[in-house]
């Protein structure tokens, strides 16, 4: 079988993790064309968000680059492969919630082969997903968060860009694909408010700061001009992104997420500890350690249930525990 090795030195942290997959063989083209008539017959069925489509993508094409074509490819996968891969990613340390998304992205493209006719059988069908524990949101704390935002220098376009974005992400409490995907149009300088457009396609207006509105005013006075060069900017999707880079294109996930990485390091702030999402959480709870209404939350965040809010009601809970122990005389 001539799959990946399994001599590599076990994977510890998610860097260590993207290296191992980046090492991988290349997309074989049979795989690529079966992977890309699933997301396609996926999009048109379900109507899927582009951020899901691109984890199935990598889901699926992570497996596929492991397998490198052994057994005949994807479409012939067997129970054992998939076994050997769950087995694999075990090993390095992939979480449960991961592997979850893997089998669920597997299951619906086994399903659509039998259903075509292409495969009598399910390879995933007697396999159980891994429990997932409620993991609780990762906070990054008020003066870290202070220090974040005042990582990028300020004195070039991209840095005025990256700052008002940053503090966009704080004072809006943006999913990280609202934030890319912003278009020009949904920011009211003079009403102080962000329309976004969130899961499901749901709108929701977004009060915000004066922090906040005065970076994304010397932004789109100074940074975007500069970052623009003159040039009309490309609409995707039928508008004009407010965040660019100096080929006029909007930020990816992957480039905001390298950005957060590289001002946590200059903040002094551990980079294996913060995500792309932390600014979110951090406004989230925040808000709670401040005494915000849940309900209020809610609809800052976009949740189209309360119970999905409620988990930073735990962080909060925690945080206060971590207060009482370090300065209660019998804590």
């Amino acid at each position: 079988m001539n799959t990946v090795a399994d001599h590599q030195d076990v994977a510890r942290t998610p860097a260590q993790r993207r290296q191992l997959m980046l090492a991988l063989p290349e997309l074989g083209p049979a795989d690529g064309q079966a992977i890309a008539a699933f997301l396609d017959a996926v999009w048109a069925e379900q109507g899927l968000a582009r951020a899901s489509l691109d984890s199935y993508r990598r889901d699926l094409e992570g497996l596929a680059r492991w397998r490198n074509g052994a057994d005949g490819g994807l479409t012939r996968l067997q129970r054992d492969g998939v076994l050997a891969y769950l087995g694999w990613r075990s090993q390095h340390g992939w979480s449960p919630r991961s592997t979850a998304r893997l089998l669920s992205a597997l299951r619906q493209f086994f399903a659509r082969l039998v259903r075509q006719g292409l495969r009598s059988d399910d390879p995933t069908a007697l396999l159980e997903s891994p429990r997932r524990g409620r993991s609780l949101p990762r906070a990054v704390g008020e003066g870290q968060v202070a220090d974040l935002l005042a990582a990028p220098q300020v004195a070039t376009a991209e840095g005025l860009r990256d700052r008002a974005m940053l503090e966009l992400m704080y004072a809006a409490g943006l999913r990280v694909s609202e934030l890319v995907g912003l278009p020009a149009t949904g920011l009211n300088l003079r009403q102080g408010v962000l329309r976004v457009t969130g899961k499901g396609s749901r709108e929701r207006l977004v009060p915000l700061g004066a922090e906040s509105l005065y970076w994304l005013e010397r932004y789109l006075q100074q940074g975007r001009p500069q970052l623009a060069a003159g040039q009309a900017v490309a609409a995707g999707n039928g508008n004009v992104p407010l965040f660019i880079t100096t080929q006029r294109q909007p930020l990816s996930r992957q480039a905001y997420w390298g950005l957060v990485k590289r001002y946590a390091a200059l903040a002094g702030i551990n980079p294996e500890r913060i995500s792309p999402h932390s600014l979110r959480h951090s406004f989230a709870t925040h808000l709670l350690n401040h005494g915000a209404d849940l309900r209020a939350l809610q609809m800052l965040l976009g949740h189209s249930s309360l119970s999905t809010t409620q988990i930073y009601t735990l962080v909060a809970r925690e945080h206060l525990k971590h207060l009482h122990r370090q300065h209660h005389p019998r804590g």
